[in-house]
């Protein structure tokens, strides 16, 4: 589908939000544009980004939702550390764990990268049925970790296969 279609698709919808997510949506030609123009027509707009593309380009009115891969999604290598730079005090950072190694590669990274500092808006989920969501509580709990627990509600909802949701 073209850019425009894209875009007048969204603005049919009427609503006051619209977010861009799904793969990687910062890879897809005419994106950067699209969420530039989302803004202009006076849209709230999101963007949720795996963190391996660039979001230097990025309009700074969207909210960026940056995922830092952990290790044992074995996608860390992809991490695009530069891009901690363009995150501001709006915008999200996402940790999804696996398990205790996870939680202290995470601890690390708020710590070493000043994250806290960038934004109130730190993350943490569970890989779901991998790690129960009350020992990674018990663990913030216990550092003190300035971090906001969450639950993949999609797969609370619709169960941890459905997609499309």
């Amino acid at each position: 589908m073209r850019r425009q279609e894209v875009l007048a698709r969204a603005l049919a919808l009427e609503t006051p939000l619209v977010e861009l997510t799904g793969g990687e949506p910062l890879l897809q030609p005419g994106s950067i544009p699209l969420l530039a123009e989302l803004c202009d027509a006076g849209k709230t707009v999101l963007v949720e980004t795996s963190g391996e593309a660039d979001v230097s380009e990025v309009d700074r009115r969207v909210h960026k939702v940056m995922d830092l891969k952990c290790p044992a999604s074995g996608e860390a290598h992809r991490n695009r550390w530069s891009n901690l730079e363009f995150i501001g005090p709006r915008d999200e950072i996402k940790f999804v764990l696996a398990d205790r190694a996870d939680y202290e590669w995470m601890r690390q990274a708020i710590a070493a990268h000043g994250l806290a500092a960038r934004t109130p808006a730190l993350l943490a989920s569970t890989v779901f049925g991998r790690l129960a969501v009350k020992d990674l509580v018990a663990w913030v709990l216990e550092d003190a970790l300035p971090v906001r627990v969450q639950l993949q509600m999609h797969k609370l909802i619709w169960g941890e296969h459905a997609q499309g949701v």
